[in-house]
């Protein structure tokens, strides 16, 4: 049923913003407008969350993701698309006033040290890769790219470990300024990422500081950050000033929002009052299989956008 015609039906019920979960939860997808209208942010699905929907091929699921009303999309594989395959979806993001999220940046070191070591070629691979991502940026409109520093170091004090961080990222910064291009500095939780050198929204704000420019900022993923420190919404605000994009996704199973503990409507109030314009990268499963699992996922956003 669409929107309108469900509008103009439904007299006696109450509005889009006035309706309970499970209300939302049993109407079809909505027209692209009316859910751009609701959701208030600039939520950013990724490849296969809608391919029930949609099927395999990209182009055609970044036109559904418009169709349902999105205005942006992430991609941490989009490195490792071909040059065709990039150049088509930037096409049909511009086409769809689409705006391009984040993508992975360099090799990430799960189980050793690279960054936190000081290792010179471990640098130097790093910035080959940060020089790589400039070209796939820009053929892709891309301004934000995703970099995790990588393992810990067991054989250095973390101080020592800090400034080798700090050191390979304004490096990588003087790459990026040129083009207006920004990593994102993603903490991990330990739980499903252990050993990392970066796990804390305070420890990725004293890098951004000492680094020092406009190409290094944070990504505050919130479901990360939920399990490694909570306190979501002054940790939020301490690192305001240097964070650049928010990824989302629930506690536990990181799937949609009203799926688990986190108050999402009240932290997307939150994000929204202080007057954010950038991009929340839904980078979650869906809770649910199918086609009812993609609505699900919309129903959510529509939920969560309530306030």
């Amino acid at each position: 049923m669409k929107r309108r015609s469900f509008i103009k039906k439904s007299t006696a019920t109450a509005s889009l913003l006035g309706m309970g979960f499970s209300g939302i939860n049993a109407m079809n997808i909505l027209d692209s407008n009316t859910i751009k209208n609701a959701f208030k942010l600039n939520f950013a699905p990724h490849i296969g969350m809608f391919k029930h929907h949609a099927g395999s091929n990209p182009i055609d699921q970044l036109n559904f993701m418009a169709d349902q009303g999105f205005t942006a999309f992430e991609d941490n594989n989009m490195k490792n698309r071909s040059v065709e395959i990039q150049k088509s979806m930037a096409k049909t993001m511009v086409d769809r006033n689409m705006t391009m999220g984040v993508f992975v940046a360099h090799k990430i070191y799960w189980k050793e040290p690279n960054l936190a070591s000081g290792n010179i070629d471990k640098r130097n691979e790093f910035l080959n890769d940060i020089k790589q991502s400039v070209e796939v940026a820009k053929r892709v409109n891309a301004k934000w790219i995703t970099v995790v520093p990588g393992h810990l170091d067991l054989k250095q004090k973390m101080d020592y470990q800090t400034e080798h961080v700090i050191e390979t990222l304004k490096q990588a910064s003087g790459i990026l300024e040129p083009h207006q291009i920004t990593m994102v500095l993603e903490p991990l939780n330990f739980r499903n990422h252990p050993g990392l050198f970066l796990t804390e929204s305070p420890q990725a704000y004293q890098i951004c500081k000492a680094v020092n420019s406009t190409s290094c900022k944070i990504l505050f993923d919130i479901y990360h950050q939920q399990i490694q420190e909570g306190n979501l919404i002054p940790n939020i605000d301490a690192c305001w000033d240097e964070i650049a994009y928010f990824q989302i996704g629930d506690n536990p199973g990181r799937k949609e929002p009203t799926t688990g503990e986190i108050n999402y409507k009240n932290i997307f109030k939150h994000i929204h009052s202080k007057g954010y314009k950038g991009i929340l990268g839904m980078e979650h499963g869906n809770s649910v299989s199918g086609k009812e699992g993609e609505k699900r996922v919309i129903n959510a956003y529509l939920e969560s956008s309530k306030f």
